[in-house]
């Protein structure tokens, strides 16, 4: 729940880097919480709190996968390569799962606090 609670933390931050571990717990918590409202949801015949929750995290979704692009040395520009049929999803995972750079890059200190 750390890594979690510094995204909400950081909401509409798109500035610096996000390590692997930050990114990809995000995604994970992100993900049993939607299935979480989902069933609850379907329990009630409504959509209404997978709907909230969705609109609520859709800009630190969105600032933590740009800062996860900047620790590879990717501009946060990348994250519209998603939008390519087929292809798109494939590029992203591999950029989003790609070990970040060594020290500082252009957007800021490595993150895991390494200088090499």
């Amino acid at each position: 729940m750390k890594w979690y609670g510094r995204v909400l933390k950081k909401y509409a931050d798109f500035t610096g880097r996000a390590r692997r571990k930050e990114y990809w717990t995000f995604v994970l918590i992100n993900m049993f919480i939607a299935v979480l409202l989902v069933l609850i949801d379907i329990t009630y015949q409504t959509m209404v709190l997978y709907y909230l929750y969705t609109i609520a995290i859709i800009i630190p979704s969105i600032a933590v996968c740009v800062r996860r692009l900047h620790d590879t040395g990717k501009s946060g520009v990348y994250i519209l390569v998603s939008f390519i049929p087929l292809v798109g999803s494939i590029i992203m995972l591999i950029l989003l799962a790609t070990e970040g750079d060594h020290g500082s890059n252009k957007y800021g200190p490595d993150p895991k606090g390494s200088n090499f």
